[in-house]
């Protein structure tokens, strides 16, 4: 049996994707620091909706899933509740985790994953200024004068990536001209269906609404998102706003938005980056939105995330460090099938925006036509979404079979 030294792995970013790849690396035996420059891990939004493949890993990772977020069931409906076509998933997933689309807060969990973490693991105030990297290793400037060595460095910050741009240089963000207007409610909707994840249309705005549990209460969260200009000041006040454009929407979507208290209220611009070739150089990767940043269209970004660490880590299981050829060797096997499936629904989410929100008006009677008397959205939505989400699922099943013959050789 071979016997590999534990390595050293530097994770700058404690968000979903790094806490998670921070997990599944300690499992696999190495070394892990997370390097975050926040004086804590904050999420970035409020509300926030995970698929079940997410769920699978974070068990995996040792994370408490124990009655985290309402397991619901996914439809889409025109804005007058008239159904257009229901996500159906395989009954033995509906009976695994409660349902398809489970509905949460994001600061719940956050505080998952921090109580899953191992005292030390997660650095804050460190902000990372520079990155070297050579065949024996990866050197990490901090701003407070330290230096951090490490064998791997795992590019977990987001958006505005500095390991991306190390990697690969400047590149633009891309403005969907989209915003959404979020937030979430306990306050009792007796016309509200529980255990319902309910994506409703009109001609120019989605609004729509969710089960969630969080902290063991039962409520709701809802969303508008409608075109507003990228990188334009918004003057609005966000809960005028949201009122408005769910006015015209069925039951209980405007109940729920006038039930929410303004501090429940977020909103935010969509935004992400054309999907890259390559995550990996020589001994950095990326995972989360440094990899692929995407849009809330997609309703998957937290949870590709979570994903990412999870595979990094198994990919790295029984794998010297300190060997820069076995590194990128690894790497490249952790990116291949990741980059297909976190592009198709980067990409996904970037033409669902432009058809339900930037088709010229007079096409839109037109589309929503195909919509309701065709099965095209069913196809889409109804039965290759949930084919994507039972192959993610099959994936961490052989990642875990790969995973524990890596630890009983290692």
């Amino acid at each position: 049996m071979a016997n590999t030294k534990p390595g050293r792995v530097a994770v700058i970013g404690g968000g979903p994707a790094g806490m998670a790849a921070a997990l599944s690396l300690h499992q696999a035996g190495h070394e892990v620091r997370i390097l975050e420059r926040y004086p804590r891990a904050r999420p970035a939004g409020n509300i926030l909706n995970l698929w079940p493949p997410p769920i699978k890993a974070l068990r995996l990772l040792g994370v408490d899933t124990d009655d985290l977020g309402a397991p619901c069931r996914s439809e889409f409906r025109r804005s007058d509740g008239r159904r257009r076509a229901v996500v159906e998933l395989p009954e033995q997933v509906v009976r695994d985790y409660g349902g398809g689309f489970i509905g949460l807060l994001r600061p719940e969990l956050y505080e998952r994953l921090l109580a899953a973490l191992p005292p030390g693991i997660l650095e804050i105030n460190r902000q990372v200024d520079r990155i070297e990297q050579d065949d024996s290793g990866v050197r990490l400037a901090l701003s407070d004068g330290e230096e951090v060595e490490s064998d791997v460095l795992v590019g977990a910050d987001g958006l505005h990536s500095l390991v991306r741009r190390h990697l690969w240089g400047e590149e633009p963000i891309r403005h969907h001209d989209l915003h959404v207007i979020g937030g979430f409610t306990f306050e009792a909707q007796p016309a509200a269906e529980p255990g319902a994840a309910i994506i409703s249309h009109d001609r120019t705005v989605q609004a729509s609404w969710t089960s969630i549990r969080n902290e063991g209460r039962d409520g709701y969260q809802w969303w508008t998102l409608s075109a507003h200009p990228g990188g334009t000041e918004f003057t609005e006040d966000p809960h005028g706003a949201a009122t408005r454009m769910a006015a015209g929407f069925a039951a209980p979507l405007p109940q729920l938005v006038a039930a929410t208290p303004p501090e429940n209220v977020q909103r935010w611009e969509l935004r992400d980056r054309k999907p890259l070739r390559q995550w990996s150089k020589g001994r950095a990767t990326l995972v989360g939105d440094a990899a692929h940043p995407t849009s809330p269209y997609a309703a998957y970004g937290a949870g590709m995330a979570i994903e990412d660490g999870y595979f990094l880590g198994r990919g790295l299981a029984g794998v010297d460090l300190s060997d820069p050829a076995a590194v990128r060797r690894a790497l490249e096997a952790f990116e291949a099938p990741r980059k297909p499936h976190t592009a198709r629904q980067v990409q996904q989410a970037w033409v669902l925006g432009r058809v339900f929100h930037h088709v010229p008006a007079p096409l839109r009677l037109a589309r929503d036509l195909v919509l309701d008397r065709t099965p095209l959205l069913r196809k889409v939505v109804g039965e290759s979404s949930p084919g994507e989400i039972v192959k993610q699922i099959a994936e961490i099943d052989r990642a875990e079979a790969r995973f524990a013959r890596a630890m009983e050789e290692s």
